[in-house]
């Protein structure tokens, strides 16, 4: 009976050095994630309103574009670390096309964190004279985790809406502590 309740002692001392260590690699990454201040936020920010300005402008030369696309993949770069969210295809074809109406279909995948996803869906572009407005339709989602009853809801109600930066937004943070429950699990298996 006393080399049992050894083991069960050991097993519980291993599991408080395992939650230590997660608790610690969480405060890692949360550190890690406030690691970029305001400043080079707003900078990023700044770079990619630079860049639609600009909008079609011809280049100068091969090294203008070069350091050009250098700073998109540093601002890409950044985007993915802040946000975990990697995008491994994207599919447009356009579906209709008039003066002053667009209608183009999007096919994104990728994952975030150790989560994938499929976005498909059309977005309507209508020019005004001022403004240009663009509106989201048939949206539909594919995820991994279908096993989550909430994240299902989640899922359907924002097909339902149409709203993507809701959608990504949640899934970030989602996947975050999915990831987090996910090693927990493991070590209880």
């Amino acid at each position: 009976m006393d080399n049992s309740i050894c083991q069960v002692y050991e097993e519980i001392q291993s599991l408080e050095e395992e939650i230590k260590l997660l608790a610690e690699k969480y405060e890692d990454n949360q550190h890690e994630s406030t690691f970029f201040s305001d400043e080079e936020i707003v900078m990023s920010i700044k770079s990619f309103q630079r860049e639609f300005q600009r909008g079609s402008k011809a280049h100068e030369s091969p090294s203008d574009l070069k350091s050009e696309l250098e700073s998109l993949e540093a601002d890409l770069s950044f985007l993915m670390k802040f946000t975990g969210i990697q995008f491994t295809s994207h599919y447009k074809k356009t579906l209709e096309k008039t003066k002053n109406r667009t209608v183009q279909k999007h096919r994104l995948s990728g994952n975030c964190h150790s989560l994938s996803f499929q976005l498909e869906f059309q977005l309507l572009e209508i020019q005004n004279k001022e403004s240009v407005s663009a509106v989201i339709t048939d949206l539909s989602i594919i995820m991994e985790s279908g096993e989550d009853s909430d994240m299902s809801k989640f899922v359907s109600s924002t097909e339902e809406h149409g709203n993507l930066l809701t959608f990504f937004r949640s899934l970030s943070s989602y996947a975050e502590w999915y990831e987090h429950r996910r090693c927990t699990f493991l070590h209880f298996k």
